[in-house]
């Protein structure tokens, strides 16, 4: 009777496990969604900045994260084979690499020419919405090889790691919100965010050609904080409306 009463009581147990595994991991996971993607937020919105329409720009994280999404999910259903695919991971590599180049470029160029460009790319008159749309959606992508990985070595449970991962597009859309307002009040935040975008593309880099020399996870975490505490030690000038 006793091994019946047990044995009736399995299904219930192993319930408690699953939801004892989601009060703990799920907070868990969506931290390290938000840590890891701080960087990826100011690289939002400093690409979102190219339409000067504060309403396109939302429009524009609206549907770039959207499609974010569906790229971040693809990735996570995929992430057994494509975390092992090095060509992609190259490819993340250079492109975020690209854009903290492309950033620091333009610190030293002639005012006008500064002006003319993004960080992502072409004018702030010329550009697009679909061109922003993509930029956006691809830049997640990148990103999103890093915390991805992450997030799958804390669980196994895939769907676990999604319901991370919706919640962190989430809270990264809102975070993009903020940072499009305080890029335009921090006179290094923009910089040190693409530092911090160059520091996660060097780390891919390293993972691939010399993984024994890749740096720890909380160094990284410890030089991001770092940059954004500089980031956000300058505000700009109030402009005198007299």
């Amino acid at each position: 009777m006793e091994a019946e009463s047990i044995q009736s009581l399995t299904p219930l147990l192993t319930g408690a496990d699953q939801w004892s595994e989601l009060l703990l991991l799920l907070p868990l996971l969506v931290a390290l969604e938000a840590v890891l993607s701080a960087d990826n937020a100011i690289a939002l919105a400093a690409i979102a900045r190219g339409l000067e329409d504060p309403q396109r720009q939302r429009q524009a994280l609206n549907i770039g994260l959207l499609m974010a999404l569906v790229f971040r999910l693809g990735l996570i259903v995929a992430a057994r084979w494509v975390l092992n695919f090095w060509p992609l991971q190259l490819a993340a590599a250079l492109y975020l690499l690209g854009l903290c180049g492309r950033h620091l470029l333009q610190l030293n160029a002639p005012d006008d020419a500064a002006d003319a460009d993004l960080a992502a790319g072409g004018s702030k008159a010329d550009t697009s919405l679909i061109s922003i749309v993509v930029t956006l959606a691809v830049t997640d992508l990148a990103f999103s090889l890093d915390s991805v990985a992450a997030a799958v070595a804390v669980s196994d449970r895939l769907w676990l790691v999604m319901a991370g991962g919706v919640i962190g597009v989430i809270a990264l859309r809102l975070t993009a919100g903020l940072f499009i307002r305080w890029l335009e009040v921090y006179r290094h935040l923009e910089t040190a965010g693409f530092l911090a975008v160059g520091l996660v593309g060097m780390r891919l880099l390293l993972r691939l050609g010399f993984p024994e020399v890749v740096p720890p996870e909380w160094l990284l975490l410890l030089m991001v904080a770092a940059l954004f505490l500089w980031g956000f030690s300058v505000r700009l000038p109030v402009a005198d409306e007299g």
